[in-house]
């Protein structure tokens, strides 16, 4: 069976294959797919960062051109419902103050139901300022959902004893929270009305003294204008309104010299930065005590009710004592 060919008709060729475009990958995109995360996740991500940015700039911008507080209100809004919620306070620099009453101020009015865009952290921070423990406070935010508090801690230098209630201070007489009298730390004590802001004069005392200052057990603030130390052997010193450092560096002198701590006086005197009056338990008669140091002898100070007798000069000073 013949097959008939027709001419000028060249036979059909098939089809080329088409090309398909291979998709390159980018340096980011293969940094991005070696995450632990999704691209969704990131996405979210920087939606937040740029919300967060927009909302802050958007805030501070309607405040600078008087901008009614609502549309800032409106923003803040917003970035809550996006996720920026004051849902973590992370506090830092707490030794002794009690954590809760810092989340407390933290988490004030609701604010963990607020936008963290509408809190407003120097508020925070001045309400963290009126606790006695607290000498300073830096707050910040750490987007989307944690607020930062770091806190300052004020040292305990004292306790202060007034009207039977004992009291911790720092070195400035700020209050800083009841002390027990079963628990009182091994701090100085100062008692009277007025002597907690006295505590850096207090201070300054001591300093003048070194050598006496450990054996103090504690401070009477009289008449809210000089001290009485009382001393761990018992015996009390009555300190002048003026020039007190400069009495209580002679009584050290003179306890240096020879001993007058634990030696069975109740009590020294030196209101007359000039003499040393001293009395012992049950005495009778007035009766003197030789010691090497340029006090001079004389009667007692005023106030006391004590009786002396001043004995004839010598080589050295004279402690004169009088009745218990």
């Amino acid at each position: 069976m013949s097959r008939t060919i027709k001419r000028g008709s060249p036979p059909k060729r098939p089809a080329p294959r088409r090309k398909v475009a291979v998709k390159k990958v980018s340096v980011m995109d293969r940094l991005v797919g070696m995450l632990p995360v999704s691209e969704d996740t990131l996405r979210k991500i920087a939606t937040w960062s740029i919300l967060g940015a927009g909302g802050a700039v958007a805030i501070a911008a309607a405040t600078w051109i008087g901008i009614p507080g609502m549309i800032g209100a409106a923003v803040a809004e917003g970035a809550g419902r996006a996720g920026f919620k004051v849902e973590q306070i992370e506090v830092t620099g707490l030794k002794r103050m009690d954590r809760m009453s810092v989340y407390a101020v933290a988490l004030e009015d609701k604010q963990n139901q607020t936008s963290m865009l509408s809190v407003d952290l120097e508020a925070v921070r001045q309400k963290l300022l009126r606790y006695g423990w607290i000498a300073d406070a830096h707050v910040s935010r750490r987007l989307p959902n944690t607020m930062l508090v770091d806190i300052v801690e004020r040292t305990p230098a004292a306790v202060w004893q007034d009207n039977g209630q004992l009291t911790l201070i720092d070195s400035s007489g700020v209050l800083l929270e009841p002390v027990q009298p079963e628990a009182i730390p091994n701090l100085p004590l100062v008692i009277g009305p007025g002597a907690d802001r006295q505590e850096a004069s207090y201070q300054t005392l001591l300093a003048a003294a070194p050598a006496l200052k450990p054996r103090v057990k504690a401070a009477t603030w009289v008449g809210n204008r000089r001290w009485d130390l009382t001393f761990e052997s018992g015996e009390t010193l009555a300190l002048p309104e003026d020039g007190a450092p400069r009495a209580l560096v002679k009584f050290a002198e003179l306890d240096g010299a020879r001993p007058l701590l634990g030696r069975g006086w109740i009590r020294f005197d030196m209101r007359d930065p000039t003499k040393l009056v001293a009395r012992k338990p049950g005495a009778s008669l007035a009766h003197s005590v030789d010691v090497p140091a340029p006090a001079s002898v004389g009667a007692s100070a005023p106030d006391t009710g004590e009786t002396t007798t001043t004995p004839s000069q010598s080589a050295g000073a004279n402690v004169t004592g009088g009745e218990g």
